[in-house]
Protein backbone atom coordinates (compact mmCIF):
# COMPACT_ATOMS: atom_id res chain seq x y z
CA UNK A 1 0.00 0.00 0.00
CA UNK A 2 3.16 1.95 0.29
CA UNK A 3 3.11 3.60 -3.44
CA UNK A 4 -0.51 3.73 -3.43
CA UNK A 5 -0.95 6.22 -0.08
CA UNK A 6 2.67 8.08 -1.36
CA UNK A 7 0.83 9.11 -4.39
CA UNK A 8 -2.43 10.19 -2.76
CA UNK A 9 -1.16 12.32 -0.24
CA UNK A 10 3.33 13.25 -0.64
CA UNK A 11 2.12 17.12 -1.88
CA UNK A 12 -0.80 17.87 -0.27
CA UNK A 13 -0.94 21.34 1.12
CA UNK A 14 -0.25 21.41 4.91
CA UNK A 15 -1.77 25.09 5.07
CA UNK A 16 -5.59 24.58 4.61
CA UNK A 17 -6.54 27.79 2.57
CA UNK A 18 -3.79 25.93 -0.26
CA UNK A 19 -5.42 22.45 0.40
CA UNK A 20 -8.77 23.99 -0.60
CA UNK A 21 -7.24 25.51 -3.35
CA UNK A 22 -5.97 22.33 -4.52
CA UNK A 23 -9.26 20.64 -3.32
CA UNK A 24 -11.16 22.61 -5.87
CA UNK A 25 -8.88 21.28 -8.86
CA UNK A 26 -7.67 17.39 -8.43
CA UNK A 27 -7.26 15.24 -10.08
CA UNK A 28 -8.55 12.65 -7.47
CA UNK A 29 -7.25 8.71 -7.36
CA UNK A 30 -10.33 6.59 -8.11
CA UNK A 31 -10.81 4.35 -5.04
CA UNK A 32 -9.28 1.02 -5.18
CA UNK A 33 -10.31 -1.08 -2.25
CA UNK A 34 -12.95 -2.42 -1.01
CA UNK A 35 -12.79 -2.95 2.95
CA UNK A 36 -11.02 -0.51 5.32
CA UNK A 37 -10.72 -1.70 9.11
CA UNK A 38 -8.42 -1.69 12.05
CA UNK A 39 -6.11 -4.69 13.31
CA UNK A 40 -4.89 -4.76 17.28
CA UNK A 41 -0.60 -4.85 17.18
CA UNK A 42 1.83 -4.03 19.85
CA UNK A 43 0.48 -1.17 21.76
CA UNK A 44 -1.28 0.19 18.88
CA UNK A 45 -4.14 -0.24 15.90
CA UNK A 46 -3.15 -0.60 12.33
CA UNK A 47 -5.49 0.83 9.73
CA UNK A 48 -5.65 -1.57 6.84
CA UNK A 49 -7.17 -1.84 3.15
CA UNK A 50 -8.18 -4.86 1.87
CA UNK A 51 -6.74 -7.02 4.74
CA UNK A 52 -3.16 -5.34 4.06
CA UNK A 53 -1.47 -2.12 6.15
CA UNK A 54 -1.55 1.11 4.77
CA UNK A 55 2.14 2.64 5.03
CA UNK A 56 2.66 6.39 4.80
CA UNK A 57 5.20 8.43 2.44
CA UNK A 58 8.07 7.76 4.69
CA UNK A 59 7.39 4.20 5.20
CA UNK A 60 5.79 3.84 8.72
CA UNK A 61 2.91 2.25 9.40
CA UNK A 62 -0.45 4.21 9.25
CA UNK A 63 -1.40 3.44 13.44
CA UNK A 64 -3.41 4.89 16.14
CA UNK A 65 -2.73 4.45 19.85
CA UNK A 66 -6.41 3.96 20.74
CA UNK A 67 -8.71 1.51 18.61
CA UNK A 68 -11.43 4.44 18.05
CA UNK A 69 -9.01 6.61 16.52
CA UNK A 70 -7.89 3.92 14.44
CA UNK A 71 -11.43 3.24 13.76
CA UNK A 72 -12.07 6.89 13.25
CA UNK A 73 -9.40 6.86 10.33
CA UNK A 74 -10.60 3.68 8.42
CA UNK A 75 -14.03 5.02 8.68
CA UNK A 76 -12.39 8.33 6.68
CA UNK A 77 -11.20 5.66 4.12
CA UNK A 78 -14.34 3.60 4.15
CA UNK A 79 -16.48 7.07 3.47
CA UNK A 80 -14.11 7.89 0.18
CA UNK A 81 -16.86 6.71 -2.75
CA UNK A 82 -15.93 6.28 -6.26
CA UNK A 83 -12.35 8.76 -5.42
CA UNK A 84 -10.30 9.21 -3.12
CA UNK A 85 -10.22 12.98 -1.95
CA UNK A 86 -7.50 13.74 1.01
CA UNK A 87 -9.34 17.34 1.93
CA UNK A 88 -12.06 15.04 3.60
CA UNK A 89 -10.05 13.02 5.06
CA UNK A 90 -8.39 15.21 8.01
CA UNK A 91 -7.75 12.81 10.44
CA UNK A 92 -6.22 10.44 7.87
CA UNK A 93 -3.68 13.66 6.71
CA UNK A 94 -3.05 14.60 10.40
CA UNK A 95 -1.70 11.50 11.62
CA UNK A 96 0.02 11.27 8.36
CA UNK A 97 1.77 14.46 8.93
CA UNK A 98 2.58 13.34 12.88
CA UNK A 99 4.13 9.84 11.88
CA UNK A 100 6.59 11.52 9.07
CA UNK A 101 6.56 15.37 10.45
CA UNK A 102 7.04 15.09 14.40
CA UNK A 103 8.01 11.64 15.72
CA UNK A 104 11.43 11.75 13.96
CA UNK A 105 11.77 15.47 14.32
CA UNK A 106 9.93 17.59 17.19
CA UNK A 107 11.79 19.87 17.72
CA UNK A 108 11.09 22.59 14.95
CA UNK A 109 7.20 21.93 15.83
CA UNK A 110 7.99 22.58 19.05
CA UNK A 111 9.67 26.17 18.35
CA UNK A 112 7.19 26.91 15.74
CA UNK A 113 4.68 26.83 18.60
CA UNK A 114 6.89 28.88 20.83
CA UNK A 115 7.36 31.41 17.90
CA UNK A 116 3.21 31.63 17.68
CA UNK A 117 3.28 32.50 21.16
CA UNK A 118 5.46 35.30 21.35
CA UNK A 119 3.02 37.18 19.49
CA UNK A 120 -0.76 35.52 19.81
CA UNK A 121 -3.86 36.14 18.45
CA UNK A 122 -5.19 37.37 21.82
CA UNK A 123 -2.82 39.49 22.84
CA UNK A 124 -3.47 41.92 20.03
CA UNK A 125 -7.38 43.97 20.75
CA UNK A 126 -8.86 46.40 18.65
CA UNK A 127 -9.59 50.17 19.87
CA UNK A 128 -13.20 49.47 18.34
CA UNK A 129 -16.16 49.41 17.71
CA UNK A 130 -17.43 48.79 21.15
CA UNK A 131 -19.13 44.93 19.86
CA UNK A 132 -15.78 43.72 18.84
CA UNK A 133 -14.16 45.08 21.95
CA UNK A 134 -16.45 43.28 24.12
CA UNK A 135 -16.47 40.16 22.49
CA UNK A 136 -12.40 39.56 22.37
CA UNK A 137 -13.08 40.46 25.91
CA UNK A 138 -15.39 37.40 26.55
CA UNK A 139 -13.83 35.14 24.66
CA UNK A 140 -9.95 35.83 25.01
CA UNK A 141 -9.81 37.28 28.76
CA UNK A 142 -10.05 33.61 30.09
CA UNK A 143 -7.65 32.21 28.08
CA UNK A 144 -4.94 34.78 29.22
CA UNK A 145 -6.29 34.19 32.69
CA UNK A 146 -5.86 30.81 32.51
CA UNK A 147 -2.52 30.91 31.61
CA UNK A 148 -1.55 33.66 34.30
CA UNK A 149 -3.28 31.31 36.99
CA UNK A 150 -2.38 27.64 35.20
CA UNK A 151 0.72 28.34 33.71
CA UNK A 152 2.31 31.36 35.58
CA UNK A 153 2.67 32.84 32.22
CA UNK A 154 1.92 36.82 32.79
CA UNK A 155 1.18 38.56 29.24
CA UNK A 156 1.12 41.82 27.99
CA UNK A 157 -1.81 43.17 25.81
CA UNK A 158 -1.77 45.23 23.13
CA UNK A 159 -4.22 47.38 21.32
CA UNK A 160 -3.69 47.38 17.27
CA UNK A 161 -1.10 45.21 15.68
CA UNK A 162 2.29 47.29 16.91
CA UNK A 163 4.05 44.58 18.04
CA UNK A 164 4.06 43.81 22.25
CA UNK A 165 7.30 42.04 23.40
CA UNK A 166 6.31 39.46 25.55
CA UNK A 167 8.35 39.22 29.19
CA UNK A 168 10.95 36.25 28.70
CA UNK A 169 9.49 34.46 31.99
CA UNK A 170 5.90 34.55 30.51
CA UNK A 171 7.03 32.90 27.44
CA UNK A 172 9.24 30.12 29.11
CA UNK A 173 6.63 29.02 31.24
CA UNK A 174 3.87 29.10 28.21
CA UNK A 175 6.30 27.02 26.46
CA UNK A 176 6.47 24.24 29.79
CA UNK A 177 3.24 23.45 28.74
CA UNK A 178 4.15 22.32 25.28
CA UNK A 179 3.29 18.86 25.17
CA UNK A 180 6.28 16.33 25.06
CA UNK A 181 4.71 13.08 23.24
CA UNK A 182 4.62 13.71 19.23
CA UNK A 183 0.91 12.95 19.55
CA UNK A 184 -0.18 15.57 21.40
CA UNK A 185 2.22 17.99 19.94
CA UNK A 186 1.45 17.38 16.17
CA UNK A 187 -2.07 18.44 17.48
CA UNK A 188 -1.46 21.23 19.53
CA UNK A 189 0.65 22.37 16.50
CA UNK A 190 -2.31 21.91 13.81
CA UNK A 191 -4.59 23.78 16.08
CA UNK A 192 -2.25 26.50 17.15
CA UNK A 193 -2.05 27.33 13.24
CA UNK A 194 -5.53 26.60 12.23
CA UNK A 195 -6.43 29.39 15.34
CA UNK A 196 -3.22 31.50 15.34
CA UNK A 197 -3.00 31.19 18.82
CA UNK A 198 -0.55 28.83 20.52
CA UNK A 199 -2.64 29.80 23.62
CA UNK A 200 -5.92 28.57 22.33
CA UNK A 201 -4.15 25.29 21.26
CA UNK A 202 -2.47 25.10 24.56
CA UNK A 203 -5.96 25.54 26.43
CA UNK A 204 -7.58 22.97 24.27
CA UNK A 205 -4.79 20.24 25.02
CA UNK A 206 -4.87 20.79 28.90
CA UNK A 207 -8.76 20.66 29.30
CA UNK A 208 -9.31 24.59 29.33
CA UNK A 209 -11.32 24.76 26.49
CA UNK A 210 -13.86 23.01 24.48
CA UNK A 211 -13.40 22.84 21.04
CA UNK A 212 -16.63 24.70 20.31
CA UNK A 213 -15.44 27.16 22.65
CA UNK A 214 -11.44 27.13 20.68
CA UNK A 215 -13.53 27.23 17.67
CA UNK A 216 -15.08 30.53 18.54
CA UNK A 217 -12.18 32.03 20.25
CA UNK A 218 -10.31 31.22 16.88
CA UNK A 219 -12.93 33.80 14.73
CA UNK A 220 -13.89 36.30 16.80
CA UNK A 221 -13.14 39.00 14.15
CA UNK A 222 -14.19 37.39 11.28
CA UNK A 223 -17.51 36.26 12.79
CA UNK A 224 -17.82 39.98 13.47
CA UNK A 225 -16.73 41.13 10.32
CA UNK A 226 -19.63 38.56 8.62
CA UNK A 227 -22.49 39.71 10.83
CA UNK A 228 -21.57 43.18 9.37
CA UNK A 229 -20.76 42.97 5.96
CA UNK A 230 -22.05 39.31 5.61
CA UNK A 231 -21.23 35.96 4.35
CA UNK A 232 -18.78 34.84 1.79
CA UNK A 233 -19.04 31.49 -0.25
CA UNK A 234 -15.67 31.13 -0.60
CA UNK A 235 -15.16 32.24 2.79
CA UNK A 236 -17.48 29.50 4.21
CA UNK A 237 -15.80 26.73 2.34
CA UNK A 238 -12.84 27.71 3.94
CA UNK A 239 -14.10 27.53 7.06
CA UNK A 240 -15.44 24.19 7.03
CA UNK A 241 -12.31 22.77 5.93
CA UNK A 242 -10.77 24.42 8.44
CA UNK A 243 -13.54 23.35 11.05
CA UNK A 244 -13.09 19.82 10.08
CA UNK A 245 -8.71 20.27 10.72
CA UNK A 246 -9.80 21.73 13.72
CA UNK A 247 -12.57 18.53 15.24
CA UNK A 248 -9.36 16.48 13.96
CA UNK A 249 -6.93 17.67 15.83
CA UNK A 250 -9.31 17.83 19.25
CA UNK A 251 -10.00 14.35 18.32
CA UNK A 252 -6.41 13.20 18.43
CA UNK A 253 -5.48 15.17 21.82
CA UNK A 254 -9.00 13.50 23.44
CA UNK A 255 -7.24 9.81 22.19
CA UNK A 256 -3.82 10.79 23.56
CA UNK A 257 -5.17 11.98 27.07
CA UNK A 258 -6.95 8.58 26.83
CA UNK A 259 -3.36 6.80 26.54
CA UNK A 260 -1.97 8.43 28.90
CA UNK A 261 -5.05 7.88 31.38
CA UNK A 262 -4.79 3.81 30.77
CA UNK A 263 -1.40 3.51 30.73
CA UNK A 264 -0.65 3.58 27.43
CA UNK A 265 2.06 6.27 27.65
CA UNK A 266 4.70 4.20 26.18
CA UNK A 267 2.34 3.84 23.06
CA UNK A 268 1.84 7.53 23.02
CA UNK A 269 5.61 8.62 23.72
CA UNK A 270 6.90 6.30 20.85
CA UNK A 271 4.16 6.80 18.03
CA UNK A 272 2.36 4.96 16.52
CA UNK A 273 0.06 7.46 16.23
Amino acid sequence: MRDIFHDIFVGQPTDPVEAVRRAMRPPLRRRFYETASVQEGEGDYAVLLDGKPVRTSAQRQLSAPTVALAEAIAAEWLAQADVIDPARMPLTRLANSIIDGVVSEPDPVRREIVKYIGSDLVFYRAAGPAGLVQRQQRHWDPIVAWARDALGARFVLAEGVVHAHQPDPALAAAAAAIPADPLRLGAVHSITTLSSSALIALAVAHGRLSLDAAWAAAHVDEDFNMEQWGRDVLALERRSFRRAEMEAAARVLASANQCLVTDAVQGCDSYKI
